[in-house]
C-alpha cells in the first residue's frame, strides 16, 4: 500500500499551484490568447532569430517526444540495475502520472490551439503545456533520485537541471509551440503532480516504541 507522507511546505507548494492554474484558467480563452501571451512570443521571434533561434529550435527538436521517451527508459533501466526500487515507483508515478494529468484530463477540459505560424511540425492541444509539465517531473524526480544516493552532486544537478528546463521552455516559446501561459500552467502541474509523488517516496517519520 502507498503511503502518503506530506510536509507542510508540500501544502503550500500544492496550494499555490492550484491557485495559478485556477487563475489561468479564467485568464485564457480558447479562441483568444491573453495580449500577453502574444507580446512575449512576438518579441522572442524579433530578438531571437539567426544562430540563436536555430539553436532553441534545436534544442525543441532534442527535448521532444522520442527523445525524452529514451531518456525516461534509460533511467527506468538504470534505477532497475541498481536495484533502487522505490525510485523506480517514484519515476513511473511521476513521468505516467503527468502524461494522464495532462493529455488525458487537462488537455481535452480546456482544448485551446496551438500559436499560429509554428516554426515546426506539432500538433494537438495547446493548454497545458505536457513539454513544461512533463520536464519538471522528470528531470525534477531524476536530481532527488540521483542526489538521495549521490548527495555531494545535489547542487550541479539541480543548477544543471534547471537551466536546462528553463532552456527547453525558451525552446518551446520560440518555436511558437506553446503560448507562454501554456508553460506556466504546465510548470504548476508539474511541480504539484511532482510534490505528491514525492510525498509518496519519502519515508514517514517512524513512530516511537509503545511502552
Amino acid at each position: 500500500m502507498i503511503r502518503f507522507s506530506f510536509h507542510r511546505r508540500d501544502w503550500v507548494v500544492l496550494g499555490a499551484c492550484t491557485a495559478l492554474l485556477a487563475v489561468l484558467a479564467v485568464l485564457i480563452d480558447p479562441r483568444r490568447p491573453p495580449t500577453f501571451d502574444e507580446a512575449v512570443l512576438h518579441w522572442l521571434g524579433e530578438h531571437l532569430r539567426g544562430p540563436i533561434g536555430d539553436g532553441l529550435l534545436t534544442v525543441y527538436r532534442l527535448s521532444g517526444v522520442h527523445f525524452t521517451a529514451f531518456l525516461v527508459l534509460a533511467a527506468v533501466i538504470y534505477v532497475v540495475m541498481r536495484r533502487w526500487w522505490l525510485d523506480l515507483r517514484l519515476l513511473v508515478l511521476a513521468t505516467g502520472g503527468i502524461l494522464v494529468i495532462v493529455d488525458l484530463m487537462l488537455k481535452p477540459l480546456f482544448d485551446r490551439a496551438r500559436p499560429p505560424e509554428k516554426l515546426l511540425l506539432v500538433d494537438g492541444r495547446s493548454f497545458p503545456s505536457g513539454h513544461a509539465a512533463g520536464a519538471v517531473a522528470f528531470y525534477g524526480s531524476m536530481v532527488l533520485i540521483l542526489a538521495a544516493h549521490h548527495p555531494h552532486l545535489r547542487r550541479p544537478l539541480a543548477i544543471g537541471a534547471g537551466l536546462w528546463v528553463l532552456l527547453v521552455w525558451l525552446s518551446t516559446l520560440y518555436a511558437r509551440a506553446h503560448w507562454p501561459t501554456d508553460l506556466l500552467a504546465g510548470g504548476g502541474v508539474g511541480l504539484a503532480w511532482l510534490v505528491v509523488c514525492i510525498a509518496t517516496w519519502r519515508q514517514p517519520p517512524s513512530l516511537p516504541p509503545s511502552s
